[in-house]
C-alpha cells in the first residue's frame, strides 16, 4: 500500500528509538575518547568475532558464563551516562556496564539476546548508520513477516527493556563503514 507519509514500524513493548540523542560535537568528543581506549578482539564461544571491544564495570564472560567486576568506567564517559540517566529518569549508577565496540566495514551482529544478568540495554550508534533488526525469541513466531527492521542513525539512541529485552532477539546487517557503539547495561538486581 502506498502512503503519503512513511509508516513507522510497530516496535515490541519496551523498545524505544531516539534519533539525534547526541549532537555532532558530542559524537566527536566520544570518538576522541574511544580513540584513546584500548580495544581488543571479541571472543565468543571459541571464535574471534569481526569486531573489537572494551568493557568497563561489570563484564559477562561468554566462555565461563559468569559475571565479574572489571575495570571502572572511565570518567570521560560519565557525561554520557549522566545524560542518558536524566533522559530515562533513573540514577546514573543504575548502569553497571559500559561496552565500547568497533564494527569494521562488512561486520554484522548475529541474532541474539544480551547476557542473562543484564536488564536495560541502551545503545548509542556512532560514525555511521546501521540496519538494526528485531525478531521474536520464540522459534514458532520467527517468520519473515515477524522481523522488524530499522535504520539506526549515527548519534541515535535505542533502548531495550521489558518484553523487547526478554522476548525478542536483535541483530544488525553488514555495515558499509566502520561503526562504533557505546552500550550501557543495567543489572537485573539493580533498583
Amino acid at each position: 500500500m502506498n502512503t503519503l507519509f512513511p509508516v513507522e514500524p510497530e516496535f515490541p513493548t519496551g523498545f524505544y528509538y531516539h534519533p539525534g540523542f547526541i549532537n555532532q560535537d558530542e559524537e566527536e568528543k566520544l570518538m576522541e575518547t574511544i580513540a584513546g581506549t584500548e580495544l581488543h578482539p571479541f571472543h565468543f564461544q571459541g571464535y574471534e568475532a569481526k569486531r573489537k571491544v572494551a568493557s568497563f564495570g561489570h563484564d559477562w564472560n561468554f566462555e565461563k558464563r559468569v559475571l565479574s567486576k572489571g575495570q571502572d568506567i572511565p570518567v570521560a564517559f560519565m557525561w554520557l551516562i549522566e545524560k542518558l540517566a536524566a533522559f530515562m529518569d533513573i540514577r546514573p549508577d543504575h548502569f553497571a556496564e559500559l561496552l565500547v565496540t568497533e564494527y569494521p566495514a562488512g561486520s554484522v551482529i548475529n541474532w541474539h539476546r544480551d547476557a542473562p544478568p543484564f536488564d536495560i540495554i541502551a545503545g548509542i550508534s556512532l560514525n555511521t548508520d546501521c540496519q538494526f533488526r528485531l525478531r521474536p525469541q520464540e522459534k514458532a513466531k520467527q517468520t519473515r513477516k515477524s522481523v522488524i527492521s530499522l535504520q539506526v542513525q549515527r548519534r541515535s539512541l535505542y533502548i531495550m527493556q521489558g518484553i523487547a529485552r526478554t522476548q525478542w532477539q536483535h541483530s544488525t546487517l553488514p555495515v558499509k563503514n566502520t561503526r562504533y557503539s557505546i552500550t550501557l547495561r543495567s543489572l537485573r538486581s539493580a533498583v
